[in-house]
């Protein structure tokens, strides 16, 4: 048996010519399962970064959910009821006109405007205190239209409910004030009160239930 013989074949066969076969390892399918793991990979990273950009672009179409907690929020809803042109919130019930003292003062050069102004505040329905001249403290010196002065009590009480009948005029408080008295003292641009149609508007507002501010969460 020659040497070139490959053992096992008995002698068979035999290999002839200057070209010999090359004895070729097997395949690895290591390697082979890697790139297929790497390339399906690839492809769902890229997937995902698709529909996170469709998202992006057409606003999710989803509920938003807040972080931690699994439950979706919804907007904050406001019951209607007073408009912006209302006067302010009352805590508690509005104390009606009748129960409300007012002080009328005229702070300009205008004479007789104190009276004028507190005969028709009574025509409304307010008790009518003190009626003169305003003090050195104010005489010609409010710009606007009138100053509204009462107690820290009347912030939220009484000073809303006179504020209904000249909702252009400021409102002050005084923590050294006693009493329940409230100061109507009319400024420079004063032309006249608020008309009785949109004061009893705002009146009613005032003392109709006040919005509250409600937030849903649904999980």
């Amino acid at each position: 048996m020659s040497m070139l013989t490959p053992p096992g074949m008995g002698g068979k066969y035999r290999i002839t010519g200057d070209k010999y076969p090359r004895m070729r390892p097997h395949r690895r399918r290591g390697r082979l399962v890697v790139v297929v793991v790497v390339c399906g990979a690839v492809l769902g990273v890229a997937g995902w970064g698709t529909l996170q950009l469709i998202d992006v672009f057409t606003g999710g179409g989803g509920t938003a959910t807040a972080a931690g907690t699994g439950c979706s929020t919804k907007a904050t809803k406001v019951s209607p009821a007073a408009s912006a042109s209302a006067a302010p919130a009352v805590a508690g019930a509005a104390p009606k006109p009748a129960q409300i003292t007012v002080n009328v003062f005229n702070a300009t050069t205008r004479s007789g405007l104190a009276k004028t102004t507190a005969d028709e505040l009574r025509k409304r329905g307010f008790k009518i205190g003190e009626v003169g001249n305003a003090t050195k403290q104010y005489d010609k010196k409010v710009v606007g239209t009138g100053i509204l002065l009462g107690p820290a009590a009347s912030l939220n009480t009484s000073l809303p409910v006179l504020a209904t009948q000249l909702t252009t005029a400021e409102r002050r408080t005084d923590a050294a004030r006693t009493g329940t008295a409230i100061d109507l003292i009319i400024g420079n641009q004063f032309k006249a009160l608020t008309s009785p149609t949109a004061s009893l508007k705002a009146l009613t507002a005032l003392a109709a239930p006040q919005p509250t501010a409600t937030t849903k969460k649904g999980c």
